[in-house]
């Protein structure tokens, strides 16, 4: 993995982590603009143009591949690069919650 990957996309923002996360199945935009609102109970909306936007960047980076159009909308799905670095990200995450707890976290 290139060092300018890791530097662009760690530590994530919530909109990268959410999409990434979403596309560990195959989505288009809008289902998960969906599916991100309904798992944050409203709290995380992510408006159209941070979503194509991130959309665009993540694939011109390698981190999702578009797999096919469906009624004119564009599925995306994550690739081995995105889920590499949708893992260290999950890994950063558990470690600041374990903190929070005030538990030492163990790799």
């Amino acid at each position: 993995m290139e060092d300018r990957i890791k530097r662009v996309y760690l530590p994530m923002t919530e909109t990268g982590f959410y999409i990434l996360f979403c596309l560990r199945e195959e989505m288009h935009g809008y289902s998960i603009g969906k599916k991100v609102s309904q798992m944050t109970g409203g709290e995380i909306t992510i408006s159209p143009g941070t979503m194509y936007g991130t959309l665009s960047k993540m694939e011109k980076d390698g981190l999702i591949s578009f797999t096919r159009e469906e009624e004119k909308r564009r599925l995306y799905r994550i690739t081995d690069l995105g889920q590499e670095i949708l893992a260290m990200e999950m890994k950063r995450i558990e470690r600041l919650y374990k903190n929070s707890k005030g538990e030492v976290y163990e790799k």
